[in-house]
């Protein structure tokens, strides 16, 4: 009897792509304003000060700060693991990153932080949580946000380029199961205020061509790239300018990012709700290293749901009445702290 049940366990494992022991959770997150409360001169972070629009007090913050952490506990806990590597954005700067892995429920995981101050502005980065445990931290770069050498039409006249600023992009690479591996966060511009999917294209361009390099420079190395892009999988900035394919048999290059999101999209699903329409903003995309590694490398895997990349939408990060029922539970509406966890759910996927 025991004989059968573990290889009935076995055959779960294997049908699910991932045994326990082997894989590693990979996502992202967009924290939605994760501001502490003190004024930072160099920042436009007026509004989320106790005196601010936001009313931002520490109450408020450490409120905020256990919600973010209740959600990374709750992906741990259907994972069986924590992330190995977590990209998040919107968050104002390093102390806020300190105090969110201190916080209880998430601090046996003992993350790393990678941030660098970027020139939004807004006052809002991205970083990089990595457990140190799994993930040996090689280096990290910030690479600018630019239009020079892009090859993209820009609708913007070159005195507007000149002054544009927006958030840089983060890379790190390191070692990950004695593989070298190469993260990618961003935040791409936002949609508000009619920015056109040029600015994004200009970012995707940036990602790739930095992407190349370092491919060349490390032969075989595993990337990934993850971010809130501003755009769906289907938009030109993820299809022509990073180069991504939604089928992974169609995979064949080192020209060709997969992007597993795409076929979670064109199925209905999303992370965020815009005007009544769902979107897959929160991408995570892997090289054709990730994708298509011989046996023995490190390889993203299949769900038991059949899909390459999950959304981890749940029940406790959904709104569950009112005008915006079923849509995630945002920290914010019309500058009122209303005491959720973010306007985007997080996503992820596993690779073994």
């Amino acid at each position: 009897m025991r004989r059968l049940l573990f290889s009935l366990l076995l055959l779960a494992a294997v049908l699910c792509g991932c045994s326990q022991e082997q894989k590693y959770v990979i996502g992202f997150y967009n924290v939605e304003n994760l501001f502490d409360t003190s004024d930072d001169p160099l920042k436009d972070d007026d509004e989320f000060l106790p005196e601010g629009r936001n009313h931002w007090t520490q109450d408020k913050y450490e409120e905020k700060l256990g919600n973010i952490a209740h959600v990374i506990r709750a992906m741990k806990d259907e994972n069986g693991a924590f992330h190995t590597l977590l990209g998040v954005a919107e968050v104002e700067n390093r102390k806020v990153l300190e105090d969110l892995v201190a916080q209880e429920e998430i601090a046996s995981a003992g993350y790393g932080i990678v941030h660098h101050e970027g020139p939004d502005g807004r006052g809002i980065d991205v970083a990089l949580l990595y457990r140190p445990d799994q993930f040996e931290l090689l280096e990290s770069e910030s690479i600018p946000y630019t239009f020079e050498g892009t090859e993209v039409q820009v609708s913007l006249s070159p005195e507007e380029q000149q002054a544009f600023r927006t958030r840089d992009i983060l890379m790190v690479r390191g070692l990950l199961d004695g593989e070298q591996f190469a993260v990618y966060v961003a935040h791409l511009p936002s949609r508000s205020g009619g920015k056109g999917g040029d600015l994004r294209s200009v970012g995707a361009e940036i990602i790739y061509r930095h992407s190349e390099e370092m491919m060349e420079k490390y032969p075989g190395i595993k990337i990934v790239v993850m971010g809130d892009m501003n755009d769906n999988p289907t938009d030109e900035s993820m299809k022509v300018w990073l180069h991504a394919e939604g089928d992974i048999a169609g995979v064949t290059s080192q020209e060709v990012y997969f992007s597993p999101f795409e076929e979670m999209f064109k199925d209905g699903y999303g992370s965020l709700s815009y005007r009544g329409e769902w979107n897959i903003y929160d991408l995570i995309l892997v090289n054709y290293s990730l994708a298509a590694a011989p046996d023995g490398g490190l390889k993203i895997c299949e769900t038991a749901d059949g899909y390459y990349g999950q959304v981890f939408k749940r029940p406790f990060l959904t709104q569950q009445d009112g005008k915006y029922k079923g849509t995630p539970f945002r920290s914010f509406s019309y500058g009122e702290f209303i005491g959720g966890y973010s306007d985007h759910y997080p996503t992820y996927v596993v690779i073994k």
